[in-house]
């Protein structure tokens, strides 16, 4: 089936989704393919989106592909393996051996955060693992913090979580202790560090209660903060030619990785209002040609 669609957007996420919203509204035929594997599908709720404060995960995208779907725009589960230009057109292979064609393509796919290499991290993220403080801090306001190192911007983000906790402490994980200013920063406002490799962290009744250092000791915590590193996998933008790439725009946590969910949703809507702009160039240009050409 030669399925073509003024635009295709990969990743149903906030950013996606709103891109597509704009675009159906727009009378355009969209198409988003989604993997089913959202950033934040750990973290319990979504904060600082104004008018969904407090709003699980799950749910926002699922009322985000209702409304999609008030204006004509297709939701389809599944991967999309290989991009490429041809013919004027862009033609998106799916997982499942089918592809599909599109005038403009939107590239929403996202990030995923790489976590420091202590055993049991992973399992507790977006719970009592936590990287943003406006995410998460309100939620931990006033526990037991450690501020795992993994990088020299440990010391800003313990600063950082000092909004929200009078009881800081960094595990420097093996790192060098902080000295003269950072070292001074830190006193002055309350934060200690704790030397030793962290060996794993302690889980008691499905919580975080601390970690266990090598050499048996358990500094005991109530939360833990990690410096994620998001990475995106840009196979499919290398191969269409780059973010500058014609035709193409590239959105949410793809192009900031640091962005909130509803910047992320700005940033979606932004870039479907600048396609059918776009497009509306495009076509207006075509009937110019063939109404000089039938004048002619």
């Amino acid at each position: 089936m030669n399925e073509t669609y003024d635009v295709v957007v990969v990743g149903g996420g906030a950013a996606g989704l709103s891109a597509a919203l704009v675009l159906g509204r727009s009378r355009r035929s969209v198409l988003v393919i989604d993997a089913g594997e959202p950033r934040n599908a750990p973290a319990g709720h979504v904060h600082n989106y104004l008018g969904r404060e407090g709003t699980e995960p799950a749910e926002l995208l699922a009322l985000g592909r209702e409304e999609v779907g008030r204006y004509g725009v297709e939701v389809r589960a599944g991967r999309v393996s290989s991009a490429a230009r041809t013919g004027g057109r862009f033609a998106v292979g799916l997982g499942d051996g089918s592809s599909v064609f599109a005038r403009r393509l939107v590239l929403a796919n996202g990030v995923v955060d790489v976590l420091p290499q202590v055993p049991g991290l992973e399992e507790r993220f977006g719970r009592d693992v936590l990287h943003c403080p406006y995410c998460h801090g309100w939620e931990v306001a006033g526990l037991p913090l450690g501020v795992v190192a993994s990088g020299e911007e440990c010391v800003e983000r313990a600063l950082l979580f000092r909004q929200w906790s009078e009881d800081v402490v960094i595990l420097l994980n093996g790192r060098p202790a902080p000295q003269g200013e950072d070292a001074e920063r830190l006193a002055a406002r309350g934060i200690r560090w704790v030397p030793g490799r962290i060996r794993r962290v302690v889980v008691e009744d499905d919580a975080v209660s601390g970690v266990e250092l090598d050499g048996g000791e358990i500094v005991h915590r109530a939360a833990l903060v990690v410096t994620t590193v998001p990475t995106a996998d840009t196979t499919l933008l290398d191969a269409l030619g780059g973010p500058e790439a014609p035709g193409v725009k590239v959105v949410g946590n793809a192009a900031a990785p640091y962005a909130g969910v509803i910047a992320s949703a700005a940033d979606g809507m932004t870039a479907g209002t600048l396609i059918n702009h776009e497009l509306v160039v495009e076509e207006t240009a075509a009937a110019v040609a063939a109404y000089r050409k039938e004048a002619a």
